[in-house]
């Protein structure tokens, strides 16, 4: 059955130099598409001059609603937030940097038309440092193991979702969540399509390392308990290692006496255990971490005004 609506939710935080292009060319796209529809985008406390700009356009264009959140909550709260508002048969997601082609999104209708719930994308040619296309890979590939859920391209924002796939994501109340591996963990018939990639034209990117490395702890350890389990393995295998050597060691001092040519290699396979079992807190901090945050019930996000057509 063909789709009536469509609803296209935008994260903003400091995209000024790009929010008049990519409302134009979202515009003209949808436009063409002859389909009722609506574009929310949420400004992300930003320090720029984007929020003054999406009121401007918001107040030419009915179709558009501008969410101003009190301060910044990160991409995916700025997300959860459109989410809710969104009212289409179709939600799509998209960056606000033009990275990904408006233009394409026509394909993720046609797709999601044919009876997907879910349609992800793949960057063909994409933009970016052959280190960042490495990295992005690996990732992709570990995190599909650790947490079952596959996502081909994890790091493009193009995507689409049938609206029974939102309302589920909707109902979700934990406060670090990444959205597309909820939707995953939703449906039933998932598709991934390629779609063009463009450099940034202005702006910089809003994940540096250490966000990226946040983001992929939360993956794991919000849909997964693989981690700690392996934690749990290695810990065993660690201490059966530990008795063997041990062993080892205290026949060998009986065979050969006392001797100290070893003392370096006994450094090197202490420094290894000493490194897992750090490892080890670590993913367990994560866990208490992630637990701590939900028992508190603070709000994944608070918005200071909508901005939309009575």
């Amino acid at each position: 059955m063909e789709s009536k609506s469509v609803s296209i939710v935008i994260p903003i935080y400091n995209e000024e130099e790009n929010l008049k292009e990519l409302y134009q060319r979202l515009n003209k796209t949808l436009t063409k598409l002859n389909i009722d529809y609506r574009i929310i985008m949420t400004d992300d406390g930003s320090r720029d001059n984007s929020l003054e700009i999406l009121k401007q356009i918001q107040e030419k264009d009915p179709h558009v609603t501008v969410i101003e959140f009190n301060r910044n909550y990160g991409q995916h709260a700025a997300v959860f937030a459109a989410l809710k508002e969104a009212t289409g048969d179709i939600v799509i997601t998209i960056d606000a940097d033009l990275q990904n082609p408006p233009e394409e999104i026509p394909l993720l209708i046609e797709k999601i038309n044919e009876g997907y719930e879910v349609v992800g994308t793949i960057r063909k040619n994409r933009k970016d440092s052959p280190f960042r296309k490495l990295a992005s890979s690996t990732y992709n590939f570990l995190l599909s193991k650790a947490t079952g859920i596959k996502i081909k391209d994890r790091g493009c924002m193009l995507r689409a979702y049938k609206r029974s796939i939102v309302d589920s994501i909707c109902q979700c109340q934990e406060i670090s969540s990444f959205i597309p591996a909820l939707a995953n963990s939703f449906a039933k018939s998932i598709a991934d399509i390629e779609v063009e990639h463009d450099e940034r034209k202005s702006g910089t990117s809003k994940y540096n390392l250490f966000k990226l490395i946040r983001l992929n702890f939360d993956l794991m350890t919000g849909f997964s308990s693989i981690p700690i389990q392996l934690v749990s393995a290695s810990g065993v295998v660690i201490s059966f290692l530990g008795v063997a050597f041990g062993i080892f060691l205290f026949i060998r001092r009986l065979l050969v006496g006392p001797e100290v040519e070893g003392v370096f290699t006994l450094f090197a396979i202490l420094f290894v255990f000493i490194g897992v079992q750090v490892l080890s807190l670590g993913l367990i901090g994560e866990y208490i971490a992630r637990i701590y945050s939900e028992v508190r019930k603070r709000p994944r996000y608070v918005i200071k005004q909508t901005y939309k057509a009575n």
